[in-house]
C-alpha cells in the first residue's frame, strides 16, 4: 500500500495507467503535452507543502510520471489543483475531475474544452488511480 501523496504512488499510479487498456483507447489521441496534478498543503495529515504529479501522457501511454514541487507542475501545460480531500474523493471515485473542474471544486490551468473532449481519457485515468492501493494519512 502506497502512501498519496508519495513518489512510490506516483509510480504505481503510472503503472496502473499503463495497464488499464480504456486509457490506451480513450487517451490515444491525446497529444497535447503533460498534464500535472497539485495536492494542496494539509499539515493535519503530514503534507507540509503543495506536491506535484507530473504526467507525460502521450497518444493512450503515461510515458513519464514523477513527483515535483507545485512551482514545477504549474509549468504544464495542464495543471489541475485540488485540495486533499478533493483529490481522496477522486482517487475513491466519488468526484468525477471533470465535474469538480466544472463546479470549481478542482481548479484547471489549461484550456477547459481540450480537456472536456477527452472525457473517456478522464474517466480511465481516475480509475487507474483507484486501482493503487492507496493509503491516506488522515484514514
Amino acid at each position: 500500500m502506497a502512501r498519496f501523496p508519495s513518489a512510490e504512488w506516483v509510480t504505481l499510479y503510472q503503472d496502473a495507467i499503463n495497464g488499464n487498456p480504456a486509457y490506451k483507447v480513450g487517451g490515444a489521441n491525446w497529444d497535447k503535452g503533460v498534464v500535472a496534478l497539485i495536492c494542496k498543503a494539509k499539515p493535519d495529515v503530514g503534507l507540509e507543502e503543495d506536491a506535484g504529479i507530473w504526467l507525460d501522457l502521450h497518444k493512450g501511454v503515461c510515458r513519464e510520471a514523477r513527483l515535483v514541487t507545485s512551482a514545477e507542475a504549474l509549468k504544464a501545460p495542464f495543471c489541475i489543483t485540488g485540495e486533499y480531500a478533493r483529490w481522496k474523493q477522486v482517487i475513491r471515485k466519488e468526484l468525477d475531475p471533470i465535474t469538480g473542474m466544472l463546479q470549481g471544486k478542482l481548479r484547471l490551468k489549461g484550456d477547459l474544452p481540450t480537456i472536456v473532449r477527452f472525457v473517456d481519457a478522464s474517466k480511465a485515468l481516475v480509475e487507474s488511480a483507484g486501482r493503487v492501493a492507496t493509503e491516506f494519512p488522515d484514514d
